[in-house]
């Protein structure tokens, strides 16, 4: 399998359970409950789920709390080992190689220099006591750098790029506020100008004059680099202003997907119309 021409990344039927599963729970067409196995009591966070990331694309991914949608960007980001399924990156060996295939220094090397990830909580993302541009020197080495000329000029960059000044570069994201420790993550994130960039979750917690700082600046970045974006939300309005695309997730599995307008103006399954009706 490879990818196609226009896609940067390619899921397919990627799943992850807690458990050792049973005959029961493993066949396509068992009825779970709610996404545990009533035989084994196996948890499926994640069942049999294909998706396409096209370049360029921002592709939303809404459901509530426990419906898979942060397990599979762990997945995505490596942050944990899915149990089944395949992986393609058009960036990686011109998309041929299944990823979860690769050695861990391989797996390693698509974190630094392909991929870029924006946690909901900065702690996962940032070395809090580290200056705001040490951390994006982090990356940066990670990804091949050496030169500290051109990883000081590459930070205040993306600083500069996310609204952070200048003169509180050598601060540690400790001292900064929740929304400038997102806005520090997203510089890191970018610093090595990944094609994709993977957010889950970036604005919960935060006031809303901030998420909409926030939310402006990923449209700018998107806008002005090109980069492909995967966005974990539960926020179907987040979803409507950043998402060309968008999936919904529910117990596990991806009950619905198409072109955002036609999910919000006409969703077809009974838990996506709730959730849209709830924003109406």
């Amino acid at each position: 399998m490879k990818t196609a021409d226009n896609v940067a990344l390619c899921v397919r039927n990627f799943s992850k359970h807690y458990g050792e599963g049973c005959a029961y729970c493993m066949e396509s067409d068992a009825v779970l409950d709610r996404n545990i196995c009533p035989e084994c009591g196996t948890i499926h966070a994640c069942s049999d789920i294909s998706f396409d990331l096209h370049k360029g694309e921002i592709l939303g991914i809404v459901g509530e709390s426990g419906s898979g949608k942060s397990t599979l960007m762990k997945m995505l980001y490596f942050d944990q080992e899915a149990s089944s399924g395949e992986y393609h990156l058009a960036d990686f060996l011109d998309g041929e190689a299944d990823v979860l295939k690769l050695s861990s220094r391989q797996k390693r090397q698509i974190r630094n220099e392909i991929l870029g990830m924006v946690y909901q909580n900065p702690v996962y993302g940032l070395k809090m006591d580290f200056s705001a541009i040490s951390n994006i020197a982090e990356k940066l080495i990670a990804s091949g750098s050496r030169n500290v000329g051109d990883m000081t000029a590459t930070g205040d960059h993306f600083l500069g790029k996310v609204n952070i000044p200048l003169n509180r570069k050598f601060d540690p994201p400790v001292n900064f506020s929740g929304g400038m420790q997102q806005r520090v993550q997203i510089a890191k994130a970018l610093s090595n100008y990944p094609p994709i960039l993977l957010l889950d979750e970036v604005t919960t917690g935060l006031d809303l004059s901030v998420q909409a700082d926030v939310l402006e600046l990923i449209k700018e970045i998107q806008r002005e680099l090109g980069i492909s974006m995967v966005v974990v939300s539960h926020d179907l309005a987040i979803i409507r202003m950043l998402c060309d695309r968008t999936m919904v997730m529910l117990n596990g599995s991806v009950i619905e997907a198409g072109i955002t307008d036609q999910i919000l103006e006409d969703p077809q399954h009974a838990y996506t119309q709730q959730l849209v009706y709830s924003i109406l």
